[in-house]
């Protein structure tokens, strides 16, 4: 298979970032070095390529009853401009992906994870409605993440978009650096920092622009590891690690998105039964109590009996403590409870946390 470069791919190779295929991307995981990059986003301001993920163009009719259909949150609360954080399930309740839409005047749009375009596309094409046009649009769009205390300021010196006025999970249409946009205030760091979406002949242009008026601020570009260093403190969920096809959002801590209230959905009576005869596994955060990280896949004990398995893991480098995020059974899933992990045949001692792990100052 052919792995796609994003417009930013020559960039990358000069600013020396570490390369590696991801979704079928060459994708820079690290510049400087994540623990660098990612100190940068949480006290400073970094600059993320993710033109890997996927947007699909949702017009027509029946739009709004279609999106209704597919995700489990309630696309007809959304006003125009707004950004709606969502799932879309199978029959069964498991996770085919999460995803944002976007509502615009006479149009939706769905940005979905990079490794799921695909599927995703074949997932909601087979569930079309009569009077609905879906166009997948993921090459005609780069998305570049300006995100930290800073990215505002920053982002402000290059249009006259009232940046003030955009509120969280809200976007605008404008101009920055003289190329058209949607810019939102979204992001997958918890902190401040906004999302632009444009074409992609204009990338390198406002890659550039951005760095240029960024390094009073100290700017860095910011690869993928600290992409998931920083998601994992706020315990976002990763596709294919913390959620996918044999998890549902309930169990997933995603109820806040999952209205059960609202008209039939994919998934809906699955997910209600779950509820229903009470949750079996809870997914959770929590704190290794000496120098060990958790990694992906690794078994979770209290005691002699297994109650669960990692689904991500990381040494925090706000905290300078291992972090992870797992299931175990619910009994065992009260904050303060102390859990063990099987690291490499040794067992390191961790607690079940409050979330987010990251708390702002």
């Amino acid at each position: 298979m052919d792995i796609k470069k994003t417009a930013l791919y020559s960039v990358h190779l000069e600013l020396g970032a570490k390369m590696a295929p991801f979704a079928g991307y060459w994708m820079p995981i690290q510049y400087a070095g994540i623990l660098q990059e990612h100190r940068c986003v949480r006290t400073q301001v970094g600059l993320f390529d993710v033109s890997h993920m996927g947007e699909f163009i949702v017009r027509g009719k029946n739009a709004l009853d279609f999106l209704q259909k597919i995700t489990i949150n309630d696309v007809s609360k959304l006003q125009v401009n707004q950004v709606q954080y969502t799932a879309m399930c199978y029959e069964n309740g498991g996770i085919v992906d999460d995803l944002l839409v976007y509502r615009f005047d006479d149009y939706y749009m769905m940005v979905v994870n990079a490794a799921n375009v695909e599927k995703d596309w074949n997932w909601a094409k087979s569930h079309l409605l009569d009077d609905v046009v879906l166009q997948n649009q993921s090459d005609q769009f780069s998305l570049l993440a300006l995100q930290g205390p800073f990215s505002r300021d920053l982002l402000q010196q290059a249009t006259s978009l009232p940046l003030d006025d955009l509120a969280f999970y809200w976007s605008m249409s404008g101009v920055v650096a003289d190329v058209p946009m949607i810019v939102s205030r979204t992001g997958y760091t918890g902190e401040l920092g906004y999302e632009l979406c444009f074409a992609p002949e204009h990338t390198e242009k406002i890659w550039h622009t951005l760095m240029a008026i960024g390094e009073p601020y100290k700017i860095e570009p910011i690869g993928l590891g600290a992409r998931d260093t920083l998601r994992l403190e706020m315990k976002y969920c990763l596709y294919g690690n913390d959620i996918d096809a044999t998890t549902h959002p309930l169990e997933a801590g995603l109820g806040w998105i999952t209205k059960l209230d609202k008209p039939d959905f994919i998934g809906k009576a699955a997910i209600l039964q779950a509820k229903n005869q009470g949750l079996t596994r809870k997914l959770v955060g929590f704190m290794v109590k000496g120098k060990a990280f958790p990694r992906h896949g690794y078994e979770l004990y209290r005691g002699p009996q297994k109650i669960g398995f990692v689904t991500s893991g990381t040494f925090s480098p706000m905290l300078e403590k291992g972090i992870g995020m797992g299931y175990v059974e619910s009994e065992f899933s009260n904050i303060g409870s102390t859990i063990e992990i099987d690291i490499r045949g040794k067992r390191e001692s961790a607690e079940i946390v409050k979330t987010p792990f990251y708390q702002h100052k």
